[in-house]
């Protein structure tokens, strides 16, 4: 008799550091992500590279029958509020209290904060076991940036994260999901589980699996799974998350205590011995346009600036004007910038229309110190209804809806075209430009707001990739951070200065 699993979906990367927090609508919009779904056409993901999809695929192969329940994901921010959490979680739970299933599979991020709870996914997995007891398996995967927490892996039956940042393994994870249910589910005993927490916290841009050391980490992680080691996890986490169990976490499971043991300590040896290697260096605003101005005299190909801490896919909002200020001060020409969130300016130029001039205050609306509305004329050179469909190697198969969107053009015909749009995504792939008429291969230098899931669509067409550090919400360098709440010892960045409570 076939077996059935409840599945849902539920994923935001919370920086509490963040200027704007995720409401329900947020999540009903979907902000880059698909909108807000319930019931079976969450099935219809099964092509689309998100864990749920994988996991679909694979499920359905092995002959279960899916009950799926509710998927909602928005864009990273600052804390998911009290009544998004608690209206989106009662309806997996709900679901729950209904019973008739075998198991469940979960699709969640792992570094949601709310305004109520420290660990959203822990707990939510939390409340589920209070409903269904300590037996029935809960499989979920997991972002590679989830801050993996103790009531995680605890409540979990199973916990899988992605191997590649950017994040073009996700279905692929949603199946090695898939792979462990079935094994938990019809293995001869149950599997051993260990893990490990690291000692310092890793900058986002240094996870980038297209670069060392990540990439030698997760083919080492690979490696060493066999039959005695079932699944290996890696998850550098989000280091901007202002709570205690915030960092890196090794985990594993299998069915001899001893091989999985090895496995883990293992990885956590590696990981010590190549600390300082999880370094990033960064460029100033203008030293990255200085640079990208000289790396594309001759090139045919664009230059690629990574404006990492206005990067909306880490909680911010994707409308500092650091950049665009760089590029006209340093006369740069042919270079394009994107995806600027900035409702009023695309509301704007729509009425506008192609053409015109409007003068506008762009942007500017972070609060962060250096940071203020850039006022100036612009061209409307295009509008867009702002439907984009992904088709790059991450986010592929998925239709957004940005809203009412604009190209603008400054500094005259050969200047700079800012791709405008009414809702927040980060430039993940070239569509997202395309989008408004700007066609990036055909441009010199492309300021994306994004710090690595652009690499998977963009580093095939670039000369080069930079990473500027222009003022913006999401710091960099955690280091920098104003923590408050980190666990005393913890180092704010690798092989920097332990975090002490003050």
């Amino acid at each position: 008799m076939s077996k059935t699993i409840l599945i849902a979906g539920f994923q935001h990367e919370t920086n509490t550091f963040a200027p704007s927090r995720a409401g329900f609508d947020n999540f009903l919009h979907g902000e880059g992500h698909p909108p807000l779904t319930r019931g079976e056409p969450i099935l219809a993901f099964r092509d689309v590279n998100l864990p749920i999809g994988g996991f679909i695929q694979a499920a359905e192969a092995m002959g279960y029958t899916l009950r799926p329940v509710i998927w909602a994901g928005a864009s990273p921010s600052a804390h998911v509020t009290r009544d998004a959490y608690e209206r989106i979680t009662s309806e997996i739970i709900e679901a729950a209290k209904v019973g008739g299933f075998d198991a469940i599979y979960l699709d969640l991020h792992g570094a949601m904060v709310a305004e109520h709870v420290d660990d959203g996914e822990g707990e939510l997995l939390h409340r589920l076991r209070t409903v269904l007891g300590p037996d029935l398996p809960i499989v979920t995967s997991l972002d590679s940036h989830a801050n993996v927490t103790r009531r995680m892996l605890d409540n979990a039956s199973g916990l899988v994260a992605y191997r590649t940042y950017p994040h073009v393994d996700m279905a692929e994870t949603g199946a090695r999901c898939a792979r462990l249910l079935e094994r938990l589910l019809s293995g001869p005993k149950p599997l051993t589980k260990v893990d490990r927490r690291l000692p310092f916290l890793i900058p986002i841009n240094g996870m980038c699996t297209m670069l060392e050391p990540a990439k030698g980490m997760y083919a080492r992680l690979a490696s060493l799974e066999n039959e005695r080691v079932f699944s290996l996890s890696f998850a550098p986490g989000f280091p901007a998350a202002d709570f205690p169990e915030c960092g890196a976490v090794i985990w594993g499971y299998g069915e001899d205590s001893g091989a999985i043991l090895d496995a883990v300590e293992t990885l956590y040896e590696k990981m010590l011995r190549d600390e300082a290697l999880w370094q990033v260096p960064f460029l100033e605003p203008d030293e990255a346009v200085q640079e990208a101005m000289r790396l594309a005299t001759g090139a045919s190909r664009p230059v690629v600036i990574a404006d990492t801490q206005d990067n909306p896919g880490a909680g911010a909002d994707a409308n500092t004007m650091g950049m665009l200020r760089a590029l006209l001060r340093n006369d740069a020409k042919g270079a394009a910038l994107g995806l600027i969130f900035d409702p009023a300016a695309a509301a704007a130029a729509h009425e506008a229309g192609v053409g015109a001039t409007v003068r506008l205050k762009l942007g500017g609306q972070s609060g962060v110190p250096g940071d203020s509305p850039f006022e100036g004329a612009f061209e409307v050179l295009a509008l867009s209804d702002g439907r984009c469909h992904y088709d790059g190697p991450m986010m592929h198969g998925i239709d957004v809806e940005m809203g009412a969107s604009a190209c603008l053009g400054i500094g005259g015909p050969d200047g700079i075209k800012i791709a405008v749009a009414s809702r927040k995504a980060q430039m993940w792939e070239r569509n997202l430009y395309r989008m408004v008429g700007i066609q990036p291969e055909a441009m010199r230098i492309l300021v994306n707001k994004s710090s690595v899931h652009f690499r998977a669509d963009f580093q095939p067409i670039a000369e080069a990739v930079l990473v500027a550090k222009s003022p913006g919400p999401m710091i960099a360098d955690p280091a920098d951070l104003p923590w408050k709440r980190l666990t005393p010892g913890v180092r704010l960045k690798p092989m920097g200065e332990a975090f002490v409570a003050k």
